[in-house]
């Protein structure tokens, strides 16, 4: 079966307002009256549909060869978006510290920054440690954002959460810099 060659990149971009919304429910359910269970687990599943659309967009690419300059350049930015989405609004419900959110964020948005900055001589796809990195980030957003402590109470609950935190915060500065060591080789070997 053959599937329109625009499908990944259009998963890729649906991405992006699924990011949004998810936003707006994630603090309308937390800080604006409404502390409403139902709400959190709206913006939980809201989140983790949307991130499972990375895979789903990835999948399709290779399985169908068609892996595009495009797919390359916005997936990780979409990506970003929505786990931007998740960390801001997290720190802004005092449920994860704005140092490590902040962290994070610089280490995102400098990495699509210089993507944006290269990609008119080439597109940096994503290495494995970075993939490893949104994986991660989002497991952790998706543990963070489900209210389980309802189910498996909050010591659990927080315990993870917490673990799986500091884990984000070290694999996502360790793909920062891997991505650095590998654009800097990858430079002076260009000059070679």
């Amino acid at each position: 079966m053959a599937i329109p060659r625009q499908l990944p990149n259009a998963i890729t971009i649906a991405r992006i307002p699924l990011a949004v919304v998810f936003f707006i429910v994630l603090l309308w359910g937390g800080t604006y009256g409404s502390d409403d269970v139902v709400v959190r687990w709206i913006a939980g599943a809201l989140f983790i549909f949307a991130i499972s659309t990375d895979w789903v967009d990835g999948y399709l690419a290779r399985k169908y060869e068609i892996v595009s300059d495009f797919g390359k350049l916005w997936d990780p930015i979409a990506d970003k978006l929505l786990t931007g989405a998740g960390f801001i609004g997290l720190a802004i419900l005092t449920e994860w510290p704005w140092w490590v959110v902040i962290i994070i964020l610089i280490r995102e948005w400098g990495i699509t920054i210089h993507r944006f900055i290269v990609a008119s001589n080439h597109i940096v796809a994503a290495a494995w440690m970075g993939k490893v990195k949104t994986a991660l980030q989002g497991v952790a957003l998706g543990w963070c954002l489900l209210p389980l402590h309802q189910v498996i109470g909050m010591d659990i609950w927080v315990g993870v959460g917490v673990v799986l935190m500091y884990a984000t915060l070290v694999i996502t500065v360790a793909s920062g810099i891997d991505y650095v060591i590998s654009q800097v080789r990858g430079s002076r070997a260009g000059r070679l």
